[in-house]
């Protein structure tokens, strides 16, 4: 591991400062329709990643009608996962390595799809961007918070390029509604924000007493590992690393917080302009080891005061039994707008993902994705209602986060979640998961982008140097 500011000389690279436009990607123009205008016209697209969340992904594609598919890449390409994407667009022209698609077909795409592990999103969208193409990008963006400010300095630095990340229901209903309110002074002096995901995770079943990493499997023919790797540190193939499971590892994941906290926080992150918090502390980590996350994390966020709104605290909670303190007046727990995960259903618990949002006048709850807010006690939000004064959606709503960045790259509107907006919000978890590493609490400078308190967790934020070969992709 090597210190973060001599990465940044090293690379002939300086610390950005981090500005972040809350609004900038709100296309007021951009008219709420159930088709996009420019469907007549297709967009030459690549998938990278066709298997579990990449499929759904390529189904959803495929429902916009907008998109002609021609080339399909995965490291497993011909594995049982990634068979149907592969019958989906039999004319695609198919790869296992993504460099190869680049240098071969470059000229033939002009968008690309990533839906590969957390860990290898970065170089995929990086050379994407550094050679003209628009990148939608699953969340989280990337694994650390150096990898996330490259990617928003990329983006800065290629405006024709359209990024989106994939946290869908930021083109969904609680976009426009949360925005709505905020607008209209409902929203606002908000002080604390509860989030939580209470849902059992993969490595829940692990042993948190682990000394090393797993041993090694037998490798399935299909699978080209050391691609699989990209830039991060050699590991040994083991089933406990792959489809899926690598989400479970502080080398290949983001854990809970990176999996659900894009889709619970992000429309907060943004309309309540939290940018980078001053602050991060673990209040519980349960089962902490040094090789995967927690079996249940609770992590207190402190942002400092912003443009005339109060300084605000945002907890997450994670674990099956490791809940918030929810009012009294909470009411039930809805577990609507949760789409399926690997093609399964979500299936609902006693608390199910959402957010409960402390201001000085109100308190509101929010499920996860699209889900819309509600005032509590219901008796309140049935009294402003029925006074109108709490703008909504219109009841003819649809849209979905697809046809936004396809409309983008079309001219016709602005991405709602661009990589300089999305990022911000990615290195809020970056945050998370170091604290969640170190089971520590430290203090974070905003406008140097270092922790001043702790000089092993800010060589976290670069973490190691990328393996052999993949220098190139850390330099703009």
């Amino acid at each position: 591991m090597i210190n973060r500011r001599d990465f940044l000389k090293t690379a002939g690279l300086g610390a950005a400062a981090i500005a972040v436009d809350p609004f900038g990607a709100f296309d007021a123009s951009a008219k709420i329709r159930k088709e996009s205008k420019g469907a007549g016209r297709k967009i030459n697209l690549a998938l990278v990643g066709i298997g579990h969340r990449g499929n759904e992904n390529a189904r959803e594609v495929a429902k916009t009608g907008m998109a002609n598919v021609v080339a399909i890449c995965d490291v497993n390409m011909g594995a049982p996962h990634t068979r149907e994407v592969m019958g989906m667009f039999p004319e695609a022209k198919q790869f296992k390595d993504f460099r190869k698609m680049f240098d071969e077909m470059g000229s033939a795409f002009e968008a690309v799809l990533v839906s590969t592990p957390d860990f290898s999103h970065f170089p995929i969208a990086m050379r994407a961007i550094k050679e003209g193409k628009h990148v939608y990008c699953e969340k989280p963006m990337t694994r650390t918070f150096h990898e996330n400010q490259l990617l928003i300095d990329a983006a800065k630095a290629h405006p024709e390029v359209v990024t989106q990340m994939g946290n869908q229901g930021h083109s969904g209903q609680n976009y426009f509604q949360f925005k709505a309110w905020v607008d209209a002074g409902i929203i606002k002096n908000v002080h604390k924000i509860d989030v939580h995901m209470n849902g059992a995770r993969r490595w829940h079943g692990f042993d948190a007493g682990i000394r090393k990493f797993p041993d090694a499997d037998p490798m399935p023919e299909t699978i080209d590992w050391d691609v699989w790797l990209m830039q991060a540190a050699y590991h040994d193939y083991s089933r406990k690393f792959d489809e899926g499971n690598w989400r479970c590892w502080y080398d290949f994941g983001m854990g809970a917080l990176g999996d659900w906290g894009a889709h619970l926080f992000d429309t907060c992150h943004e309309f309540l302009e939290l940018g980078l918090p001053t602050e991060v502390g673990m209040k519980k980590a349960e089962g902490h080891n040094d090789y995967f996350f927690p079996m249940a994390s609770t992590i207190n966020f402190k942002f400092p005061r912003r443009k005339g709104k109060p300084a605000c605290e945002m907890n997450w909670y994670d674990g099956v039994n490791n809940f918030p303190e929810l009012p009294s007046f909470y009411g039930t727990s809805e577990a609507s707008d949760v789409p399926t995960v690997n093609g399964q259903a979500y299936v609902p618990t006693s608390l199910n993902p959402g957010k409960v949002i402390y201001s000085d006048d109100l308190i509101f709850k929010g499920g996860s994705h699209s889900s819309t807010l509600r005032i509590i006690p219901d008796e309140v939000h049935r009294e402003m209602e029925a006074a109108g004064k709490l703008p909504g959606v219109p009841e003819d709503y649809h849209y979905n986060h697809y046809i936004n960045f396809f409309n983008a790259i079309l001219g016709e509107e602005k991405a709602h979640s661009p990589f300089e907006k999305a990022g911000v919000m990615c290195q809020v978890m970056n945050l998370g998961v170091i604290a969640q590493r170190l089971n520590t609490t430290f203090r974070f400078d905003r406008a140097s982008g270092e922790i001043i308190d702790n000089p092993f967790a800010n060589a976290l934020l670069t973490g190691m140097p990328p393996r052999k070969g993949w220098e190139e992709y850390y330099v703009l």
